[in-house]
């Protein structure tokens, strides 16, 4: 059975002082949700400040992002060891990070490698944009990706992935649940090739894009959907709290 779970991603939004004042708000009722991996990953600036609120919590603590090297004249960025004292997760790979910043599968690839050598998590994000999935190409795009962003890195349980379809992060244009359930499964098929039935199986894939209190219980009811990553409704601590329940009580 695979623990489904919920993750927040703040992007660049909240200060220090917000940060800690949206987990004030939201650790009592997440607190009180079983059987489901709530994280939140606010960004680098509020790690070390939430992980303080955090302690005796049952919500867990990511990072939105990660440099492949753990030291050196990398002037403003942030290593998997510096990281592993603060967080367990770290999203990879999200569209932004390959849209503004021109992250390549390959930057994804040994970013990936650097944080599992370091004891931490990825999240590895993964989504066709809007004019790959009009021209029918969504499942040449996602599936290269994921062939792509795990070169050379054998079976492992900290591997989560998130399908996220680029047209639909923060535009309100969430895929239907059954458009995501598919493309997951195209996914978990593809990681099948990769690390056969059972290492697929065991995997958890989530679905981001537009995710919200009112979609949360029809993504959650399909299949192949583990959970979800979370963009704005993730500010929003009534919002975030509502999808982590609406998830443990559909997975249940």
């Amino acid at each position: 059975m695979r623990i489904p779970m919920i993750a927040g991603n703040w992007k660049m939004n909240t200060t220090v002082t917000e940060a800690v004042a949206l987990v004030r708000e939201m650790r009592g009722g997440l607190d009180e949700i079983k059987n489901v991996e709530k994280v939140v990953c606010p960004p680098f600036v509020s790690l070390a400040a939430v992980k303080d609120l955090l302690k005796g919590a049952s919500i867990k603590l990511g990072a939105q992002n990660v440099f492949f090297e753990e030291k050196g004249a990398y002037t403003g960025e942030v290593s998997p060891l510096m990281l592993a004292e603060l967080c367990e997760y770290v999203i990879i790979g999200h569209s932004e990070r390959r849209q503004y910043f021109n992250e390549t599968d390959e930057i994804v690839n040994k970013k990936i490698k650097a944080v599992l050598k370091d004891g931490l998590k990825p999240i590895l994000c993964v989504g066709e944009k809007l004019e790959e999935n009009e021209s029918g190409k969504t499942e040449e795009v996602v599936t290269g990706q994921v062939k792509s962003s795990l070169a050379g890195i054998g079976y492992t349980d900290k591997l989560v992935i998130a399908y996220e379809p680029v047209w639909a992060i923060g535009t309100g244009k969430a895929a239907t649940s059954q458009q995501a359930n598919d493309t997951i499964g195209l996914i978990r098929r593809t990681v099948s090739g990769l690390y056969g039935k059972e290492g697929a199986l065991n995997l958890r894939i989530l679905y981001g894009g537009s995710v919200s209190a009112a979609n949360a219980t029809d993504l959650m009811k399909q299949s192949e959907i583990d959970g979800a990553l979370v963009g704005g409704a993730s500010l929003k601590a009534n919002d975030f709290v509502s999808i982590v329940r609406q998830a443990a009580q559909v997975k249940k």
